[in-house]
């Protein structure tokens, strides 16, 4: 039986499930989708995975203090869904038809504030029980040759969030922890989560040419001070 989820179809494995609908942006780069005329261009997706660019979504992440947080409201949180490809625009229509937006943005929120818990051993049956109301709303849909395609996120007014638990599960059920990495908020990066896969293992920061460049001319201005 295939699976169609939160992290099916996306070019690191992930992407929104959808009984009725392609996605057409699969496979666009982070900058790419930077590029299309949203409200928010400045929007990075470096995590390698769904559950880790929701908890990059605020900079720098904890434990030092939150300079500024991409999920600031329900319209900013469809926006990102749509940008993060957990849901695509037609799928993000019928959530705002269907959702309770203020409802969908705490879960969301809770969600996110697992991350760093559950990746650490902790809070595990709290996920689970949010996986487990998540998996009651997914649905079988017939697929080829007689297959069945499970869906999640099946219920526009739980999309969003069913999605990401499922992402979250995914995440530390499946993704090669090993390769998880944290952009050095102590040499100048913003703490943001990722999946190393570059062949030697040995990627520091989200993306070179932001944390990277900037903890680089930063060492180099104060190498610059301490000769003069």
């Amino acid at each position: 039986m295939e699976r169609r989820n939160a992290d099916s179809n996306h070019p690191d494995g992930q992407g929104p499930a959808s009984a009725d609908s392609p996605r057409p942006e699969s496979g666009r780069t982070s900058s790419e989708r930077a590029s299309s005329g949203w409200g928010n261009p400045d929007w990075r997706f470096v995590g390698g995975h769904r559950a880790l660019d929701l908890a990059n979504t605020v900079a720098p992440r904890p434990p030092g203090p939150v300079e500024r947080d991409y999920l600031s409201d329900p319209a900013g949180l469809l926006e990102w869904a749509q940008r993060a490809e957990v849901v695509d625009a037609r799928e993000a229509e019928r959530v705002s038809r269907a959702w309770q937006p203020e409802f969908v943005f705490s879960d969301v929120l809770e969600l996110r504030g697992l991350v760093d818990d559950v990746l650490a051993g902790r809070r595990l049956g709290e996920l689970s029980r949010r996986w487990a109301e998540a998996m009651g709303r997914a649905e079988l849909v017939p697929g080829d040759g007689g297959a069945a395609t499970l869906v999640v996120g099946a219920d526009p007014a739980m999309m969003i969030g069913d999605r990401l638990a499922d992402a979250l599960v995914d995440l530390v059920r499946n993704a090669d922890l090993s390769r998880l990495r944290e952009c050095p908020v102590a040499e100048g990066g913003c703490g943001w989560l990722f999946l190393d896969r570059s062949r030697n293992q040995s990627r520091k920061w989200c993306t070179m040419d932001d944390c990277g460049t900037h903890a680089k001319s930063k060492r180099l201005t104060e190498r610059r001070r301490a000769s003069r």
